[in-house]
């Protein structure tokens, strides 16, 4: 772990009330002593108490660059365990970087993105899933995730997993006690409550693998394509959604040649919205590129909002398009709902080969089935169910691929019991789950990977 002083901005840069500079290392509070004055110009930032908040100026070669407050945390009792300093200035791009060049001058060193954070981790005042959680926490894009990354952050993930890891840590300390001195331990019938034992982990990494289809939905959002034939009203569903023209609409078939993407939040869900170019056979060769785009949008989805005219019949065109999402998550929307209907729910059901398929009745033109739609989509993704604030959801994709790491060893120890294999073949397997779990609190990983998770990271965190 490196022992020299760290400085950045710990706030956004732009033009705001306050601007943060976070000090954090050995030399902290001397460093912040050097460009910290008093009204008599005098360095007294060294003397003051740990915990406190102090009104002062920030100079650089006796001229007075800001009026601030300054606050010290000494170690071990900051984010980083080390000692701290926040000088607060007035906010705003070029006084903000002037100070933090005052206090690079007086000796510290530029961070790197997360290592405030990584120094938190390294010190072990957080595990590695909580400091992710402080990365999931600034960048969450609704109210899911931003209390999904504050029960991590207070340890609900590393809490579970630390959980599993004592119980197949007790058995792997059996097996190989047991191995040691098989005069003295007996594993006579121990294989029956080792399986015992197995199966009942197994559920409840199950559960917690099972968890993270719906967490990383809500926490990153639903990766939905809009397609439909030229003219069914996609864009005018994307600008109804969006609330604004962010898509041009005309009566003119083909009008979007190129894919439209918004993010937008409907009931706290988060959905990454693709608008595509009307998918029908065409000469135009830009248009060509733009149906085969949209046709590649649709095979990556979460969800295919399949647009229909209802005032129009189905044809060939519209056959095709559901012969290409048939088997995805659907939702028909049957546009144009103001207009003399030409297609009802049963043409679509058997064109959909009698599978059930959720359908609404939309209007673009008058704002009609976005209700409708807001409930079907919860259904359809979260089973309108309301989690316990106990439960643990899984929201990283890391922590899933280690869960089912652990969950693959775990059926392998399994295995070995029905075919009666020895207890070193259950200990191997043991140790694997173990050190998959340990991967995501930290505790199994190399330099590598603890290097690439806090890049990730902004600056002055």
């Amino acid at each position: 772990m490196k022992s020299d002083t760290i400085a950045a901005i710990a706030t956004a840069l732009s033009d705001a009330g306050i601007g943060i500079i976070r000090i954090s290392g050995p030399e902290a509070i001397a460093v912040a002593n050097r460009v910290v004055v008093n009204k008599k110009k005098e360095h007294t930032l060294k003397n003051w108490q740990t915990h406190t908040i102090h009104y002062g100026f920030v100079e650089e070669n006796g001229t007075i660059l800001d009026e601030v407050m300054v606050s010290v945390m000494k170690a071990p009792r900051s984010y980083t365990t080390e000692d701290t300093v926040e000088i607060n200035c007035h906010g705003g791009v070029l006084l903000t970087k002037r100070v933090l060049e005052a206090v690079l001058h007086a000796g510290a060193r530029m961070a790197e993105p997360g290592e405030f954070t990584k120094r938190a981790f390294l010190s072990g005042r957080i595990d590695l899933s909580e400091a992710e959680a402080v990365m999931d926490l600034i960048q969450a894009k609704n109210q899911f995730s931003m209390q999904a990354s504050i029960k991590q952050l207070r340890g609900s993930v590393a809490e579970k997993v630390k959980s599993l890891r004592a119980a197949l840590l007790y058995e792997i300390a059996f097996i190989e006690s047991a191995l040691d001195d098989p005069e003295h331990i007996s594993t006579e019938g121990y294989s029956e409550k080792l399986g015992k034992i197995t199966q009942k982990l197994l559920g409840e990494i199950g559960k917690l693998i099972a968890s993270a289809e719906d967490g990383l939905l809500r926490k990153e959002g639903i990766r939905t394509v809009i397609v439909g034939k030229p003219n069914a009203g996609k864009s005018s569903l994307l600008n109804l959604l969006v609330g604004e023209e962010r898509a041009i609409v005309t009566d003119i078939a083909g009008t979007t040649r190129d894919a439209l993407e918004e993010s937008i939040r409907l009931k706290g869900i988060s959905l990454n919205i693709i608008d595509t170019a009307g998918i029908r056979s065409t000469d135009d060769v830009v248009e060509k590129i733009g149906v085969e785009r949209a046709m590649q949008y649709a095979k990556e989805a979460d969800l295919i909002l399949y647009v229909v005219d209802s005032s129009r019949p189905l044809d060939e065109n519209d056959r095709q398009i559901i012969e290409m999402i048939r088997d995805q998550k659907v939702i028909v929307l049957l546009n144009k709902s103001d207009l003399e209907a030409a297609v009802s729910k049963t043409d679509l059901q058997e064109a959909f080969g009698g599978r059930e398929v959720s359908m609404i009745r939309t209007s673009a033109k008058k704002n009609a089935g976005i209700e409708e739609f807001e409930q079907l989509l919860e259904q359809m993704f979260f089973h309108g169910e309301i989690r316990s604030e106990d439960e643990v959801v899984i929201t990283s994709m890391r922590h899933k691929e280690a869960l089912c790491e652990a969950y693959d060893s775990l059926k392998m120890v399994q295995k070995s019991l029905e075919d009666d294999m020895p207890e070193d073949f259950y200990s191997i397997d043991l140790m694997s789950a173990y050190a998959s779990l340990g991967r995501i609190i930290g505790e199994e990983v190399g330099d590598d990977l603890v290097n690439e998770i806090f890049s990730k990271f902004c600056m002055g965190k």
